[in-house]
């Protein structure tokens, strides 16, 4: 079950001050300038992808969603605004009454992105609209990162299952929705019970060295293990001797023990004598689980290894060195006027170092080649060209300020694995390249 089906709340009554102050003044000075009611379009997207990368993952849409909804101006936080003097008491009772009435458009979650993708647009009065730019960011770069390292993970694993388990390597509410990302990209179970709770993914998990070490002897703190949890219990064999800790293991549960975990030394090498030791001793169908801080290439060094499940940790959690998708929140189109029915104008950024955008409201769609496999990211303003039309990637996720997109977490995991497999094969590939398809712009000939 997902658990944002329910409509749990966020961890906390309002995501209002998940945001920058000049969100606010920014506000403030719109309002007196009678521009704040001015139609409005901003996307997200990035101008590049970490380096070596071949592709995106949009991750924590389901996220957003919840702190839309939850964006709301309390008493505590007007009072705390009203305290420090960040706005006036003109702006302070607008934002009492705020409630976003737009609409959001995106990629769907688990959908794969490139550079320059308008992963997710959202329409309304600069003034709604702006104040969201921070907490829709920090949510995405988080989540689409650590979803992408996931999927690499999940490639490189080869079906092998994947546990996540790097709770203890970030901060404590950044561990659950960094289960969650994980889990839209290809990762089967988490240790993280948080995660688990609020989000319904599978949790694992069996004991740590500490319970070895309690106990005067291993085989003590085996027969315990195997007396409580059952003889499918994974036991940790490397505390002291892996040889030794296999046999005892293996005598204390025979050969229905479930799985050993391993998590120090020559993985490749080790995981190799153990999985023959298992067989001897008539083990067979014992598994055997990794850990020792895996990364996507160190997991694609044990893909000849007898291993058949991989613990991440510490470089999942930070995006296996790219912690950021490094995603923008842009204003790309205005209306001259507060009318509701004026034209938008495109706007845009000019800047050198790379920092331009492209204005205008965007649409996105995939080509695809002769085979079915995706060849360009088409990205454009005004009508969409009809051999495009069925191929267009953004969906409405919210209509009129209500949520109209919300779905269970499988979802987006088993999306993620269909859009990946309608990449060329070189998107799987670890070695440093371009992305694997190439963004074609297609800008409107007679204005926006």
């Amino acid at each position: 079950m997902d658990m944002a089906d329910l409509g749990l709340p966020v961890d906390v009554p309002s995501t209002a001050l998940f945001t920058d102050q000049y969100e606010l003044t920014m506000l403030q000075a719109a309002l007196k300038a009678g521009t704040a009611e001015r139609r409005s379009v901003f996307e997200v997207f990035t101008r590049r992808l970490p380096n070596g990368r071949r592709y995106g993952v949009v991750a924590g849409t389901g996220r957003v969603l919840d702190a839309v909804e939850n964006f709301r101006f309390d008493e505590g936080v007007l009072g705390f605004l009203r305290e420090r003097q960040i706005v006036d008491e003109e702006t302070l009772k607008w934002l009492a009454d705020y409630r976003f009435g737009g609409d959001i458009w995106g990629y769907p979650e688990g959908e794969v992105y490139f550079p320059g993708s308008p992963i997710m647009r959202v329409e309304g009065t600069f003034a709604e609209c702006v104040l969201l730019e921070t907490v829709i960011l920090s949510i995405l770069n988080h989540d689409s990162a650590i979803a992408a390292a996931a999927s690499r993970m999940a490639s490189a694993a080869g079906g092998r299952p994947l546990i996540e388990m790097g709770a203890r390597r970030t901060h404590e509410l950044a561990a659950v929705a960094a289960s969650r990302a994980a889990y839209v990209g290809g990762f089967t179970t988490t240790s993280d019970l948080a995660a688990g709770f609020r989000y319904g993914i599978p949790t694992v998990g069996t004991s740590a060295h500490a319970f070895t070490l309690l106990h005067d002897h291993e085989r003590d703190a085996f027969q315990a293990q195997v007396d409580t949890l059952g003889r499918g219990t994974t036991l940790l064999v490397d505390t002291y001797d892996v040889a030794e800790a296999v046999r005892t293991a293996v005598e204390v549960a025979g050969p229905e023990l479930g799985a050993v975990r391993i998590d120090s030394g020559d993985l490749l090498l080790v995981a190799h004598r153990v999985r023959q030791q298992l067989d001897e001793l008539g083990a067979t169908g014992t598994r055997i689980v990794v850990t020792s801080d895996l990364d996507e290439y160190a997991i694609a060094s044990l893909a000849a290894a007898p291993v058949d499940a991989y613990g991440v940790g510490t470089q999942l959690v930070t995006g296996s060195g790219h912690p950021t998708a490094s995603m923008v929140y842009k204003l790309v189109a205005r209306a001259e006027t507060t009318d509701p029915e004026a034209p938008l104008v495109p706007v845009a950024k000019k800047a050198s170092g790379g920092k331009t955008s492209v204005g205008g409201r965007k649409w996105a769609a995939r080509r695809l080649d002769a085979e079915g496999v995706a060849e360009a990211e088409v990205v454009g303003t005004g009508p969409v060209p009809a051999g495009l039309a069925d191929r267009q990637l953004l969906v409405r996720l919210v209509e009129g300020g209500e949520v109209v997109a919300r779905e269970p977490l499988d979802v987006p995991r088993d999306r993620h694995i269909a859009a990946r497999a309608g990449l060329p094969l070189s998107a799987i590939q670890l070695s440093r390249g371009e992305p694997v398809i190439p963004t074609e712009y297609v800008h409107e000939r007679s204005g926006s």
